[in-house]
């Protein structure tokens, strides 16, 4: 399956405003044609990760590629984890959030550091599949790409989760839908694949890797969907309730409708 929302307006390259990140000299020697960056935002992730960065390494083998693994100030061994597998794995960069500040600053943090023009993300627990992250990567880059086409985003087949999250879920993305229209039937995929300049135009605020198809179209991008696989959690267990997804989700939605409303489109941008 894949359904796409066509876009066409162009855009141009925005810079984004961002917070210093300092960096140790030595990791600097990658190779600059970096064609595909990996970013994987984690808190708390200790045996789930450094496997992850390993499966993503595997699954991207002879492509010219970064993984950047964003930690968020954990408080269990998930840095000491990464740093150990860095030695056998030379694409991985590791960025530490020296305070706890959210999965979307995390993911933020690390595509303002990526190399790539072209940016996939997924979640650090392990449950969506790097194998998917080619496919999507070969979606957005097809030569019968609609104009504009900013984000591939997935959509999980067969949930690995609980019947009352898999509920919270139907319910959050129906009212979703029937507000934003977006066509995002599953906002709370964490694998997706975006240029990364779209991205970096998109406004920042907490909790908004769940509405970024939403902020995708809203700035006349085009989005896509694409069926992908779902795993069993490994280690640990997940950082949200659905108590605490509803606290955040009325403010959030009615936050993007009201961004929405606030638009003022030129139709594109001409240099005299």
């Amino acid at each position: 399956m894949n359904r796409s929302c066509p876009s066409g307006s162009p855009y141009g390259a925005q810079g984004a405003r961002t917070r210093l990140l300092t960096f140790p000299s030595g990791r600097r020697g990658l190779a600059e044609s970096i064609e595909f960056s990996v970013v994987v935002p984690v808190y708390n992730e200790a045996g789930n990760a450094a496997d992850l960065a390993r499966e993503i390494a595997r699954a991207l083998e002879g492509r010219s590629h970064e993984i950047i693994f964003v930690d968020d100030a954990s408080r269990d061994d998930t840095r000491a984890e990464l740093a150990a597998a860095r030695a056998e794995i030379p694409q991985l960069r590791i960025v530490g959030h020296r305070a706890n500040a959210g999965q979307s600053r995390a993911i933020r943090s690390g595509v303002a550091v990526a190399r790539a023009p072209l940016v996939g993300t997924l979640d650090g627990d392990g449950q969506n599949d790097p194998a998917d992250l080619p496919k999507l990567l070969a979606r957005i880059t097809r030569q019968d790409a609609p104009p504009g086409l900013a984000m591939v985003s997935g959509v999980r087949l067969k949930r690995k989760d609980t019947s009352a999250k898999r509920w919270a879920s139907r319910l959050a993305n129906g009212v979703r839908q029937s507000l934003l229209g977006d066509g995002a039937v599953d906002s709370g995929c964490g694998i997706k694949v975006f240029r990364r300049d779209a991205f970096l135009v998109l406004p920042y605020f907490d909790h908004m890797h769940r509405y970024m198809p939403a902020l995708m179209k809203r700035d006349g991008f085009g989005v896509e969907y694409f069926e992908v696989n779902h795993r069993p959690r490994g280690a640990g267990r997940s950082k949200y309730t659905n108590l605490g997804r509803l606290a955040a989700a009325g403010t959030d939605l009615f936050g993007v409708m009201w961004l929405r409303s606030r638009l003022r489109d030129p139709k594109g941008a001409d240099e005299l």
